[in-house]
């Protein structure tokens, strides 16, 4: 049977897992991480100490491994790095959550031609970006990189000893990748003033590197002569690996963050991308519609770090009975409004609020906030639904249904890991995503009656919005 080692370096955790032929997960290993963040928008990482945490947890699980027939790589995507000539680290991992470079958002409006440059590129003018964070490292004065990269890159090069290519499914989620022409926009390089070469060549998703360098070829002897496919989206891996694989179908993915995804096939010219979303190209024929919020499973982890939450499952009440409206906003925002100078705001607190009042609106709230974003793709007719902070808590899931009034399927929260190796089987020969898609391991069906008390509540949210971010 086939085995395909499968990386994934997530926002708050590393991990790497041996799947079969089936795509399921046969041994794991994993490592923590958190990025450096600060009141003044830094959200960033430590290329070395990613690097290290990904090298260990491959150690791990590569000593007692069975024979490999591919590697796979997601990535949290939207993250920059600059290295020198020899690919070493000169700057922190600017992270898609790194709302710095807001001022720089505001100069560029009055610059470029914002409109036309969102269709180009699939990508709104944002702090998640890289053409703001470009003009903002820019301006602060430090070392100039010989290139900006990727995390999954960054790994490449070090293993292979030699310039890796990136792939279209991590470039265009940077905001720099031309929709049409799958090419760095020549438009956005002149505007920014960078040279082609400061930026990666690049190679379609299913590209292979073969043949590690001598010291990680006798560290890891079992993956010398291995293929390894560029690194992917994390988003595209959670996608697939939801099952979402008919054309048009549906994944809600709620980790520290949460996304709504549809695959479409990449029309000529590009399709427009509707108000509120963006299009990351997949490949060379498809292409990722959809939305994020940079809150998900992180509001959670607010809540437990400063709300003495006692340990104890949650049990929530009534929908919206505790009377609060919440922007869960903690980073930011993304889908829909791209309002970067966006915080986190909770309206209605009274002295009979609890902690569990504020963690059941915080969840409802993000239920809303994806709600307006499957308003924007139109609909659909089921959410495949994964990620690890929403396979954890039912009760959340049962709200998305609610918010949406769409039916939810959790698949399971190892989605990206699954879908990573679902998609190198099937580039590999190995099997084909319909047959490896996963089952449902439960639904939750919409509650008619209380539809009305969540589009009320959605009411509530985008007036609140529409009062502090006119």
């Amino acid at each position: 049977m086939a085995h395909v080692l499968v990386i994934d370096v997530g926002s708050s955790s590393v991990r790497a897992a041996i799947c079969d032929g089936r795509a399921q997960i046969l041994a794991e290993t994993a490592e923590s991480h958190a990025f450096t963040v600060a009141a003044d928008g830094t959200s960033e990482a430590d290329a070395r100490a990613l690097r290290r945490a990904v090298e260990g947890c491959v150690d791990r699980i590569v000593a007692s491994a069975p024979p490999i027939d591919a590697v796979a790589l997601a990535t949290f995507v939207g993250n920059l790095l600059g290295v020198d000539a020899a690919h070493e680290p000169v700057t922190p991992v600017f992270t898609y959550a790194d709302t710095r470079p807001a001022a720089d958002v505001e100069a560029l409006r009055s610059e470029v031609d914002v409109a036309s440059l969102y269709q180009a590129t699939g990508c709104p003018l944002h702090t998640a970006y890289h053409p703001a964070r470009l003009r903002w490292y820019a301006r602060s004065g430090r070392i100039t990189p010989a290139m900006w990269i990727d995390v999954g890159t960054y790994l490449y090069r070090a293993w292979f000893g030699r310039e890796v290519p990136c792939s279209l499914s991590v470039a265009a989620w940077g905001g720099l990748l031309d929709r049409g022409s799958r090419r760095w926009s020549a438009e956005w390089l002149h505007i920014l003033g960078l040279a082609p070469k400061t930026l990666p060549p690049l190679a379609g998703a299913w590209h292979t590197e073969r043949g590690l360098a001598l010291a990680y070829a006798e560290r890891w002897p079992a993956l010398r002569d291995v293929p390894f496919f560029l690194a992917l989206g994390d988003g595209l891996a959670a996608h697939v690996g939801s099952g979402a694989i008919a054309p048009r179908s549906t994944s809600l993915t709620v980790g520290t963050t949460a996304a709504l995804r549809q695959m479409r096939v990449a029309e000529t010219p590009p399709c427009p991308v509707p108000k509120g979303l963006w299009a990351y190209a997949v490949d060379e024929t498809h292409e990722l519609l959809g939305g994020a919020t940079s809150e998900g499973g992180n509001a959670y982890a607010w809540a437990c770090a400063h709300l003495r939450l006692d340990g104890e499952p949650l049990v929530f009440g009534e929908p919206f009975a505790h009377g609060l409206t919440v922007l869960p906003m903690f980073a930011g925002e993304r889908s829909p409004g791209y309002r970067p100078d966006a915080t986190a705001t909770l309206h209605g607190l009274r002295l009979s609020t609890t902690p569990r009042d504020i963690v059941q609106a915080l969840y409802e709230s993000i239920a809303l906030r994806l709600a307006q974003i499957l308003d924007a793709l139109g609909g659909t007719g089921a959410l495949h639904a994964g990620g690890g902070a929403l396979s954890a808590s039912p009760a959340w899931a049962q709200m998305f249904a609610d918010a949406m009034q769409t039916p939810v399927h959790l698949m399971g929260e190892e989605a990206t890991v699954r879908g990573a190796a679902m998609l190198a089987l099937e580039a590999r020969g190995l099997g084909s995503l319909a047959d490896l898609a996963p089952s449902a391991s439960h639904r939750f069906a919409p509650r008619p009656e209380v539809a009305g008390v969540y589009r009320a509540a959605k009411e509530r949210q985008i007036e609140l919005y529409r009062r502090l971010y006119p």
